[in-house]
């Protein structure tokens, strides 16, 4: 195992009858007990017009975490490349890290051909064909100093970036496609594999990685898991069972295509049944054995938590409690080489395991 830290992922959700400041209020709360508890970071992912998740930039939501915070790292799963300009997003990296004394992490995608695009004009064509040269802008500009573009997207004459980095950049990739991970590679950048995948379609997308940089050697990939831990696993189900998908019908029909393209159908029942079944919900064994499974099996250095899962406020901060003092420090332990979980496995139980896949979109 190559696990190094356990990062709890906040996505700001909006449950129905829930307003949008409690939503906010309640994801910063949570993000100070995860440093409480000792999560080694806190990410916080972007998205817009729509209540699956309420932050719409995830670097000014981790720019005043940092500040309520001391310890942990900060960062950004993801700020969306295909809305925003690269340079300004690098300076705005460059900035938090400066003043974070190097606890801030970026991490970036593609996005999707949502309406988001119409909205802030930058077109369906820089989403299908510009997140090369977008990344490559971004990267540069991370560096500091002088930088001119010249590209068919981006062309400017050239100017001097200020802030400069702290140190060396901190960047990750989200990628659901082989041509990302092909392009995370050529940059040498690891990547984000997201909970739609089982732990062993993670490791097949790591795998790609893998051999198209030449390189086995995983450099600090993430994996994202749902963690819900309860005094017993049918608990635990019964409670994601049934506040998930009152957050995922509403929060998934926000996907509103830019074009007259199908939207993607995933119905939030299955969807809700896959998440308890691949990952880490239970009891606290449970979740240990299956967070050190998922570490095993993916070979990847960060496990990222989504603990939110409940919609409560206060049964959010009692899961990322639970997490920190009965679940990680035994994930930590088998990582570091100590004694490993009971190897009696969740998918031994007949519960439908042993033929885990994510239920079909269409």
């Amino acid at each position: 195992m190559s696990l190094q830290r356990v990062g709890a992922f906040l996505l700001a959700p909006q449950f129905p009858g829930q307003d949008q400041a409690s939503v906010l209020e309640s994801s910063v709360a949570a993000a100070v007990a995860a440093e409480e508890a000792g999560f080694d970071d806190v990410w916080f992912a972007e998205h817009h017009f729509m209540s699956y998740g309420l932050c719409p930039s995830a670097t000014t939501l981790a720019g005043f975490v940092l500040g309520r915070t001391s310890r942990i790292g900060v960062g950004t799963a993801v700020s969306v490349l295909s809305t925003q300009h690269p340079v300004a997003l690098a300076e705005q990296a460059n900035l938090l890290d400066h003043v974070s004394q190097g606890r801030f992490r970026l991490g970036v995608g593609r996005g999707g051909p949502w309406v988001d695009l119409e909205v802030f004009q930058t077109g369906i064509e820089r989403y299908e064909h510009g997140f090369a040269e977008s990344l490559d802008v971004l990267l540069r500009a991370l560096e500091g100093g002088p930088l001119r573009a010249d590209g068919p997207r981006f062309g400017f004459r050239e100017v001097d970036i200020v802030p400069g980095p702290r140190g060396v950049p901190d960047v990750r990739v989200a990628a659901t496609s082989e041509p990302t991970l092909r392009l995370a590679a050529s940059h040498g950048l690891p990547v984000l594999l997201g909970l739609h995948l089982t732990p062993e379609q993670q490791a097949e997308m790591a795998g790609v990685y893998a051999r198209a940089s030449g390189n086995a050697a995983a450099p600090g990939h993430m994996v994202a898991a749902l963690a819900h831990v309860e005094d017993t696993r049918e608990r635990a189900r019964d409670r994601m069972l049934r506040a998930l998908p009152e957050w995922l019908g509403p929060g998934l029909a926000g996907h509103v295509p830019v074009d007259d393209r199908p939207r993607p159908q995933r119905d939030p029942h299955d969807y809700a049944r896959f998440l308890c079944d691949t990952h880490a919900v239970g009891s606290p064994a449970d979740c240990r054995r299956q967070l050190t499974e998922q570490a095993r099996t993916t070979g990847a250095d960060e496990l990222l938590l989504l603990v939110e899962g409940s919609g409560d406020p206060e049964a959010v901060r009692a899961n990322i409690a639970r997490l920190g003092a009965e679940v990680l420090p035994a994930v930590r332990e088998a990582a570091a080489g100590g004694r490993p979980e009971d190897p009696t496995s969740r998918r031994g139980e007949d519960d439908g395991l042993s033929s885990r896949r994510a239920p079909a979109t269409g």
